[in-house]
């Protein structure tokens, strides 16, 4: 059970291909991110960190983002790589997705689309933000810090032969803040996967050894922002610094932090420098953050029940249920968000003490009717978006919930140190990893 719906994914036709895109979002400004090439659009939703920082860049208006030709859910139909081919690609997305004009953000090599699509497509681009991107791949005379195309081709062998695994080493590169969660690990080893075979990797790996845009630089004279954390390791920060000095009317900013992928570390700061370009204000993309207290609950073995009693019984017992739940929540002031599967998310404001006790109710009513519940409950800071909730204590909360079993409320720590000394008897259920979520959490079972 998770949180949110990684949205839908669709298909635009460019040429002999057929591209995977989602649209994400509301508003009049569209961003197309060109997120990479080692992407699957549905597998970058699985990353908490990265759910986050996406769901944010959606609130600035429609977020696009697509699978490049030959990767990911995209038709496995490439020959030759070429940005130009991706950039006619990316045009094909847009119209697609209805988009007239738009920003374009753009991360690694999807700098070098982005540059092209702004430089050769005017009418269509707007606005152009690069995040620790590049105008070249390997090295010349005149761009002497970048891998040389032996370099870049040892880097792409040494990474084929570990393609698709858990790599910590890798991670220690990409994301060092991070290294050590082996949930992030999983997550970009199962991207890997998914966005191409070995055999594909290698191919576009080669194809990308040597590709070069710094001739349409300065013909870009979109609005442009370049951003770098020069203490990353993965991209030398003078690839950025050589976009601001040669796109006319650039602006650069520096970001603290080490870690390359943008999800990770200081997410923020990246976030509110291109809300503020782009929409000239820093509004924190419309999330209120409030501290709550978040409960998930969950029919216990839910489809064999439905099976036993047949489908006209279960949707009564269902509807009887969600009337006696609501009941609960009136009376201990819970705020139902939505209904998620079988059960509820529901937030409670201030101390967790009414939310343990609406817990300890709702497991009651439950056992009435004859079904079992299992409960979640963690508090934190959440985000609000619109009536909805979202940020990672929304992610423990459902973690947790997971991990309880018939009817049983389990708390995290963070819940049970918040009443520790009151009213309420607790029973320690160990330490636990929770998918996605850094380090190990000791859960606690609410007694009754």
């Amino acid at each position: 059970m998770a949180p949110h719906a990684a949205p839908a994914t669709r298909y635009a036709r460019s040429g002999d291909a057929s591209l995977a895109y989602q649209v994400v979002g509301e508003g009049s400004l569209d961003l197309l991110f060109l997120t990479g090439w080692i992407t699957q659009i549905e597998q970058l939703w699985e990353a908490p960190a990265n759910r986050r920082f996406l769901e944010r860049l959606a609130t600035f208006g429609r977020l696009i983002l697509f699978d490049s030709r030959g990767t990911g859910l995209s038709d496995r139909v490439l020959v030759e790589y070429s940005v130009e081919q991706e950039a006619r690609d990316a045009i094909a997305v847009l119209d697609a997705a209805g988009s007239e004009r738009a920003a374009v953000m753009t991360y690694a090599v999807g700098g070098l689309v982005g540059a092209l699509l702004a430089a050769e497509h005017a009418d269509r681009i707007g606005a152009l933000v690069m995040y620790a991107s590049m105008a070249r791949t390997s090295w010349a005379p005149d761009y002497d810090w970048a891998l040389t195309s032996e370099e870049r081709e040892e880097l792409s062998e040494r990474t084929i032969a570990t393609w698709g695994e858990n790599n910590g080493i890798a991670m220690s590169a990409w994301a060092p803040s991070m290294a050590e969660d082996r949930a992030l690990v999983a997550w970009f080893a199962r991207m890997q996967r998914l966005a191409a075979s070995p055999g594909e990797a290698r191919v576009i790996s080669r194809a990308m050894v040597d590709l070069d845009v710094r001739h349409v630089l300065p013909r870009i004279q979109v609005p442009t922002l370049v951003m770098h954390r020069p203490r990353e390791l993965v991209w030398d920060v003078r690839h950025s610094l050589y976009l601001a000095e040669h796109i006319p009317g650039a602006r650069y900013v520096e970001l603290d932090g080490i870690d390359s992928f943008p999800f990770v570390g200081d997410s923020d700061a990246i976030l509110e420098e291109v809300e503020e370009f782009l929409t000239g204000v820093r509004s924190g993309g419309e999330l209120t953050r409030a501290l709550l207290t978040v409960m998930f609950t969950d029919i216990v073995d839910a489809t064999p029940r439905a099976a036993e009693l047949g489908d006209s019984r279960w949707r009564d017992l269902l509807a009887q249920h969600d009337r006696d739940v609501r009941e609960e929540l009136n009376r201990f002031g819970g705020r139902e968000v939505k209904t998620v599967g079988d059960g509820f998310l529901v937030t409670f404001a201030g101390p967790p003490s009414s939310a343990l006790r609406c817990a300890l109710a709702v497991n009651a009513v439950a056992r009435d009717l004859g079904i079992e519940v299992r409960i979640g409950m963690h508090t934190g800071e959440c985000e609000l978006i619109g009536d909805d909730v979202g940020g990672m204590a929304v992610h423990i909360a459902s973690r947790v919930c997971g991990l309880a079993t018939a009817g049983e409320a389990l708390v995290s720590g963070t819940v049970f140190g918040t009443v520790v000394g009151g009213a309420f008897t607790f029973e320690e259920r160990g330490f636990h990893d929770l998918k996605g979520v850094p380090g190990r959490w000791p859960l606690f079972a609410l007694r009754p």
